[in-house]
């Protein structure tokens, strides 16, 4: 499709409107690759990394079949973790906010049932939740599925690498077979490809190509010895001087180790992994969105979902095994504009991983010297910013301006002194630069947000 403009599309004016009012001009290759499908009723099998604009292509195309007078699930979509359905419910709510009557609803679980089986049998048209959650609430006859007419999974590949396959082919096995079915995958290995073979009608296949090009994300190797790697981590941190990072490791213990390690060279870091208790999980997201908590170790499963518009540098403390998966993490900088950085740590048992990469790219890799690096050992990485939980949240109608006008008001703060507000269910999460947090703390001990008082703590 040549016309990138959305206004090219069979779109009604509400849709329209609201597309124009949150800045989206033209459609991303991969949002002009797939829409005209989906709005077709096409089944879709589409290869596209997060940061791509896939949420909005899907989401664009679900609001579009959706009947407003139908209170039933008309739509589900399925995602690997609670992060990132809670990223496409925001974007989706954003989507309808011209449409009226609208009603999305995530079930998740890391979360208590309750309130998600109340939301259920008060009527929503759009279901957006992990497999586990939906299948349990499935099974206990509280999601009825008889009326779907979209099927969307997104992130399909963590899907099945987190083991999911079981519960997914159940849950399809519950919907109509006239539905349509969208699979979106950053990977394409056999068992997507077997997978949209069973669950899928002769789906239309698009695959946008990721390009990192040098001048926006400057890539480097440096060839290490295996006991070399922590120390080389932190010469390139001392080096380069990010302003924030997200380093990758293969697993739960080496996240652990790389976090702690890294803490004791005062660069403040947060692993994330899936033996994390969800509260923690979702307060290290927070904190590291925020600036509170600038370095992010994590596995590539608990990564997903995380989109960061302004991250400097991606450094990969052990090549993945897959070159598609690199090509994955060192996307997630250089994004909206800016330059980005990705430093890749290898040993000489690397090699084959790193063929594996210049054969995928098609190009050499370049290589970087540590022995040439200017470290400066006094360099330390703490974050602007520190993180407040506050005991109120949506539920109890407390809205970011709420927040922001009680620091600026009672509490005397000056707006620059105040970051990111994260507004959750039951609490909410304010970022104080660090000089401010005494005289927030003292005012939230005894004043009050939107007339009722509130308990506050740090988090650390």
């Amino acid at each position: 499709m040549s016309d990138t403009a959305f206004s090219s599309l069979p779109l009604s004016q509400p849709q329209l409107d609201a597309l124009t009012s949150l800045g989206y001009d033209s459609m991303t290759a991969i949002q002009a690759e797939t829409l005209p499908w989906l709005l077709k009723g096409r089944d879709v099998v589409a290869q596209a990394k997060t940061g791509s604009g896939k949420t909005a292509a899907f989401g664009i195309s679900v609001l579009n079949s959706i009947n407003p007078r139908f209170f039933g699930v008309q739509a589900l979509i399925l995602s690997p973790t609670r992060e990132l359905a809670e990223q496409i419910t925001s974007e989706l709510r954003k989507l309808a906010r011209l449409m009226p009557n609208i009603k999305v609803t995530t079930i998740c679980g890391g979360k208590p049932i309750g309130p998600q089986i109340a939301s259920l049998e008060h009527g929503t048209h759009i279901v957006v939740g992990t497999p586990g959650r939906v299948n349990d609430l499935h099974s206990k006859n509280c999601l009825k599925l008889d009326q779907l007419k979209v099927l969307v999974l997104d992130e399909a590949d963590r899907m099945l690498d987190m083991g999911f396959a079981e519960v997914i082919h159940h849950i399809i096995d519950q919907t109509p077979e006239s539905r349509q079915t969208a699979l979106f995958s950053a990977t394409y290995p056999d068992t997507i490809q077997q997978m949209s073979e069973s669950i899928q009608k002769s789906p239309v296949s698009v695959k946008v190509i990721s390009e990192h090009k040098q001048d926006v994300i400057e890539q480097l190797f440096f060839d290490v010895n295996k006991n070399e790697r922590d120390q080389a981590l932190i010469k390139l941190i001392q080096h380069y001087k990010p302003a924030n990072a997200v380093i990758f490791c293969h697993t739960k213990k080496q996240c652990n180790e790389v976090a702690q390690w890294l803490s004791s060279q005062q660069i403040k870091a947060a692993a994330i992994h899936g033996d994390l208790e969800q509260r923690d999980r979702d307060q290290a997201l927070i904190r590291f969105a925020n600036n509170s908590c600038p370095v992010l170790v994590a596995t590539d499963v608990a990564a997903r979902g995380l989109d960061i518009a302004a991250l400097e540098m991606v450094i990969n403390y052990e090549l993945p095994r897959d070159p598609e998966v690199y090509v994955h993490r060192i996307g997630r900088t250089g994004r909206a504009g800016e330059k980005g950085m990705a430093i890749s740590i290898v040993t000489p048992a690397d090699a084959p991983r790193v063929v594996a990469i210049e054969n995928y790219v098609s190009e050499p890799v370049h290589y970087g010297s540590l022995s040439k690096l200017k470290t400066d050992s006094g360099f330390t990485l703490q974050g602007k910013m520190t993180t407040i939980q506050l005991d109120s949240g949506r539920k109890n109608k407390i809205r970011p301006g709420d927040i922001l006008g009680a620091l600026t008001g009672d509490a005397g703060l000056n707006g620059q002194q105040i970051g990111k507000i994260d507004i959750r269910d039951m609490s909410s999460y304010v970022a104080v630069e660090h000089s401010a947090l005494r005289q927030a703390m003292n005012y939230l001990a005894k004043g009050k947000v939107k007339g009722r008082s509130v308990r506050a703590r740090q988090i650390r």
